[in-house]
């Protein structure tokens, strides 16, 4: 009674799944959340008792197993036993568990079905040489109740080589199958509800491109065709899962990407437009509504993400160290190490990023939006931190330097 007096989100939650009644027979594992082997070891105990070839069992026992750790954490939050940081870590914890366990089963399924991939010698390869790379909220750490998952997916195959299976198939179109057979166990609604939604929209070429791009592709595509908006993406892209020679490729091409040389002033301009027109489409100032959008309108989230993404692709080339993180708050810190925003900015911007994203997860759990109104905005206390966002992002993108 206590949690759906706090949460709207968690009393929906078991009006849904009445099966997470169970979770509340056990407080002491309720307000103890796992963490990320304890996971992978319930996963797997859950999958241990369905038939290997059950697809439609084996998506029901992700959802229920998502669902459960998901009303953990959530009672963790709600009761302060997790701070904001550790249930993004957490959630972002059990979505790698979910993703990990969903390429394994889609591995098998198509395995099953094709064959094996073959090798340049007409070797069976006996696991995925396959990527998945997080990007946005689940690349930065950052995911949310609600959060759906920003991905990519490469693959590192052998060209003109087929699966070894019956009804054979060319490699690169076995590793497309495979992609689309991951989205749609995370996908699908079933009974027990859908696990993520999936967006693959950061895809080389967006939607027009390949689901599955191979590793050459994605090097070719970021060197030569890229968006200067889509760089910026790559600052967020992390690896999730896959395997551990395509994940160093991946680390090289995004090395080199991000620390090239690069002109300033186009790259502010570049950077500045895209987040203009982002306001204009996605905030309610630009609505002219009263409200204000938490995450679009000037001052809120984007503004703070946009100028770490800027510093980023400005002196990663001069300063290595840029590169080894994916979080904004990681990231603050190491441009305030290297001198890149001065202790009292980059604090400014921690400071008004965490609040934010404190409220961002306060509304999750009460299933409100983003927008708020000029009463709401009072009552959280933000107003000092929108005029110290939006006068940073002045100083930073209107400078000559």
């Amino acid at each position: 009674v206590r949690l759906c007096d706090a949460s709207p989100w968690i009393a929906h939650s078991i009006t849904q799944s009445p099966i997470l009644l169970d979770e509340l027979l056990h407080p002491a594992h309720l307000y103890n959340p796992s963490d990320q082997s304890a996971m992978k070891e319930d996963l797997d105990l859950r999958l241990l008792r369905i038939e290997e070839d059950d697809l439609e069992e084996q998506m029901d026992a992700l959802r229920h197993f998502a669902l459960a750790h998901k009303l953990q954490i959530a009672a963790c939050e709600i009761t302060n036993v997790l701070p904001l940081m550790k249930v993004s870590d957490h959630l972002t914890w059990l979505a790698q568990t979910l993703l990990e366990k969903s390429l394994w089963l889609a591995w098998q399924q198509m395995v099953a079905k094709h064959g094996n991939p073959s090798d340049e010698q007409g070797e069976a390869v006996l696991s995925p040489e396959f990527l998945i790379l997080g990007y946005g909220k689940l690349g930065g750490i950052e995911l949310s109740y609600g959060s759906d998952l920003d991905m990519v997916f490469l693959h590192n195959a052998t060209v003109n080589k087929y699966t070894l299976g019956e009804r054979s198939l060319e490699n690169g179109v076995f590793y497309t199958r495979l992609g689309q057979r991951l989205i749609h166990i995370l996908n699908t609604t079933t009974r027990a509800g859908q696990l993520y939604e999936v967006d693959m929209r950061l895809r080389p070429s967006g939607a027009s491109g390949m689901i599955v791009a191979s590793i050459k592709a994605f090097e070719k595509y970021q060197t030569q065709e890229a968006w200067t908006w889509e760089h910026q993406a790559l600052i967020r892209a992390r690896i999730i899962c896959g395997q551990n020679a395509l994940a160093d490729k991946y680390l090289l091409i995004r090395g080199q990407i991000l620390a090239k040389q690069r002109d300033l002033a186009q790259l502010k301009q570049e950077v500045g437009e895209m987040r203009q027109k982002m306001r204009d489409n996605l905030g309610a100032q630009s609505a002219g509504k009263a409200q204000f959008q938490l995450k679009q309108d000037a001052g809120g989230i984007v503004d703070i993400e946009f100028l770490v993404q800027y510093l980023v692709l400005a002196h990663s080339a001069e300063h290595p160290s840029l590169l080894q993180w994916t979080d904004n708050v990681r990231l603050l810190e190491t441009l305030a190490n290297q001198d890149l925003l001065d202790a009292q900015q980059s604090d400014a911007l921690y400071q008004a990023y965490i609040a934010y994203r404190s409220l961002a997860h306060r509304r999750a759990l009460q299933n409100q939006k983003l927008l708020l109104s000029p009463n709401e905005l009072d009552q959280a206390g933000l107003k000092n931190h929108i005029d110290t966002v939006s006068k940073l992002w002045q100083q930073v993108m209107n400078s000559t330097q």
